[in-house]
């Protein structure tokens, strides 16, 4: 099994949720860099892992921030060897709406990146689905799909043979779906499942919908820590 994205550098003891990760039965790690720091931290972790490898990006919520002009410092990080993809990168109209231009280009560079190195990418997309399949149209490569929160998207992404992450948000919150609707024709090989780690914390919507949910079919909820 393939955790194929963690965020270990934001873990306090990456070492630890490794071990713990193997005893689950996961074979391997794909550890996310969400920025040029975020990079290279996740890189030192991949070298002390050897389960453990790297997708190297700058997050789409940092497009209009000076970590945006960094990505040129990107290129020989992706050389290491540890480094497989490109991303997290993409397009984020819910929580960056007001971004969506400086998203664009940073997306752009992401592809151009991927493109000369013979990398996939891991896209990211919220509410920007015509936007974001207008921008990878042209990119010929691998893309992974790892959150999208319109169910659009998937006809794209389907036609054009990408791996799809099958749960995401609904848009204006509620619980994550288990898996999105699926395409007829669609090949269920190129499904992939993955959780973030660390666990996004769940928001007070989403946690209402799931309360409302134990209690039409009867089960008890389980107990969340604090």
């Amino acid at each position: 099994m393939t955790d194929s994205h963690a965020h270990l550098d934001a873990c306090g003891e990456p070492d630890a949720v490794v071990a713990r990760a193997l005893d689950a039965g996961v074979s391997r790690i794909v550890t996310i860099g969400t920025g040029i720091d975020s990079c290279r931290r996740a890189l030192e972790i991949a070298g002390a892992h050897d389960v453990v490898v790297a997708a190297l990006g700058i997050d789409p919520h940092r497009a209009a921030t000076d970590e945006a002009s960094r990505i040129a410092e990107l290129r020989p990080l992706l050389e290491h060897p540890k480094a497989v993809a490109v991303g997290e990168t993409g397009l984020d109209g819910h929580h960056g709406a007001g971004t969506l231009r400086e998203q664009r280009i940073l997306l752009d560079e992401h592809l151009a990146l991927a493109e000369s190195l013979g990398l996939p990418v891991v896209i990211h997309s919220r509410a920007a689905s015509a936007a974001t399949a207008a921008a990878l149209e042209p990119f010929a490569g691998t893309v992974i799909l790892h959150c999208f929160s319109e169910p659009d998207l998937l006809e794209p992404a389907l036609d054009r043979d990408y791996y799809v992450w099958q749960r995401h948000l609904p848009e204006g919150g509620g619980a994550p779906r288990e898996r999105c609707p699926r395409s007829r024709g669609s090949d269920p090989r190129r499904d992939r499942h993955a959780v973030p780690c660390p666990a996004t914390r769940p928001r007070p919507a989403q946690r209402a919908d799931e309360r409302q949910a134990h209690a039409r079919s009867g089960r008890r909820r389980p107990r969340r820590s604090a």
